[in-house]
């Protein structure tokens, strides 16, 4: 392990262990002593580049008091923004932000456009309120505008603050204003979520050691077998998500040992967004608990989901929900393929201004146009066994596409990338290529494909749907 990652398990496993005793505090103290822990791990991690996080958080809360109307657009604005000048600072002669602070800089970014968004709603179902003189039917709403002291201890709460995952303003109000929380359910999900975790670590150092990514830099890689070549990408994405299997279990260990985002099932809570249903359990009903609402990893899905599209669904939950609900819904097209590009542009640009970045994401909507066009054009005409056949195909290709993507993440250079693709002939662009040709060139391949198109459109109509909280 890296000295960084050393340090970031040395930030989990303190949160976990501190999370048990904040279900003995008050509100006030919670609040208070949550807000002096998290900018305490903030300052020792990322020193003076703690000023860029203080700014954002400054910024978003003074956009919302100077027009909660416009919040949303503007505070989008300005996060994204600051994000560009965070990553070149350098031009103006200032020191490189370190990685933790990185950290603080992405997890912010997503709570402060959130937050926006919460106080415009806020706004508009009060004015609806006093207009018909009804209670509000909206789930999860804020009660009140916050304050500065509510803005800053919400962006510096401990829980999450480099790990993620990402929560609501009112999942954080919920869990401060939580009536019993020593009652709520803690140990047991706890270990439940932290048993997996030395498996995922003891691969990750494993397998990474046989296959480090430094060697697909060297001039000798490109004189290995294709084969060899094309396996590399499996071995460097079973690394990747080996690692991120171990933290994002950490950091949801962390959540439920503090009891934050721990609601009734009854509430159908969703990652990100929280509880998506009023419900108020009868007083003879024995209650049962979830964490559903900070769940940020999926990992059996993640493997295992058939479509490209859906493997999204399963990673990195919580930022695909934030994704879904503030950057899908207001791009700049209608067609399914073009809004999930929009959409992966701008989740490659809060990653970063690496080049591998973009290749990485934007080659997800050409995979979901092949995997609609064949849907459409090939599966829709097989029967129970060749539909059954297919899926286990679509599943193969599926991973291979996602081992091929990581490699221009995590090799974050275009070069480098493109070096890597080329050495195994871009065989993903091709394929997806190929099946969105054969897809139309199906007998009634342009009817089915459009049909397919509506039918993909609705499906994610559909899942939008169920995952809305506002």
């Amino acid at each position: 392990m890296t000295p960084d990652e050393l340090v970031y398990l040395k930030i989990l496993a303190a949160s976990i262990l501190v999370g048990f005793l904040f279900r003995y505090l008050s509100p006030p103290v919670k609040q208070g002593a949550a807000l002096l822990l998290g900018l305490s791990f903030t300052i020792a991690t990322c020193h003076i580049h703690t000023l860029h996080s203080l700014l954002t958080a400054l910024g978003t809360w003074l956009i919302i008091k100077g027009s909660w109307r416009h919040a949303p657009a503007i505070s989008l604005s300005w996060t994204f923004l600051y994000l560009l000048f965070f990553r070149l600072v350098t031009w103006f002669g200032l020191p490189p932000p370190t990685s933790f602070a990185n950290a603080v800089q992405l997890l912010l970014t997503l709570k402060m456009v959130s937050l926006a968004n919460e106080v415009q709603s806020f706004h508009l179902e009060k004015k609806k309120e006093k207009s018909s003189s009804a209670k509000s039917p909206v789930v999860g709403g804020l009660s009140e505008e916050p304050s500065l002291y509510d803005v800053l201890s919400y962006s510096y709460c401990y829980v999450g603050i480099m790990t993620g995952p990402f929560f609501r303003f009112q999942t954080y109000l919920d869990w401060l204003k939580q009536p019993s929380p020593l009652a709520l359910p803690g140990l047991a999900p706890c270990l439940q979520r932290l048993k997996l975790i030395p498996v995922y670590v003891a691969l990750y150092l494993a397998v990474n050691s046989l296959f480090p990514l430094a060697y697909v830099r060297e001039d000798q890689f490109l004189h290995q077998h294709f084969f060899y070549r094309m396996f590399y990408m499996v071995a460097v994405f079973f690394v990747f998500r080996m690692r991120f299997y171990a933290a994002w279990c950490g950091a949801e260990a962390a959540c439920i040992s503090a009891g934050l985002g721990c609601y009734p099932e009854g509430a159908l809570s969703k990652p990100g967004g929280g509880p998506t249903v009023n419900y108020s359990p009868g007083p003879s009903v024995e209650e049962k608990y979830d964490f559903k609402t900070i769940q940020n990893i999926d990992c059996y899905n993640t493997d295992f989901c058939i479509k490209v599209r859906h493997g999204m669904h399963f990673w990195n939950m919580t930022v695909q929900w934030w994704l879904r609900h503030y950057i899908y819904p207001n791009a700049p097209f209608k067609a399914y393929t073009l809004k999930a590009a929009w959409t992966m542009f701008i989740s490659a640009y809060w990653h970063g201004l690496h080049v591998g970045y973009y290749l990485s994401f934007l080659t997800i909507p050409l995979c979901i146009a092949a995997e609609s066009a064949m849907e459409a054009s090939v599966r829709s005409r097989l029967g129970p066994r060749g539909q059954n056949i297919f899926d286990w195909v679509q599943w193969f290709l599926k991973m291979r596409a996602y081992d091929y993507m990581c490699m221009a993440f995590v090799l974050l250079s275009g070069s480098d990338t493109i070096n890597y693709w080329s050495s195994i002939y871009f065989i993903v662009h091709i394929i997806a290529l190929l099946c969105i040709i054969l897809g139309r060139i199906f007998k009634d391949g342009r009817r089915g494909g459009r049909k397919g198109d509506k039918e993909v459109e609705k499906e994610k109509m559909n899942e939008d749907e169920q995952e809305k909280v506002d």
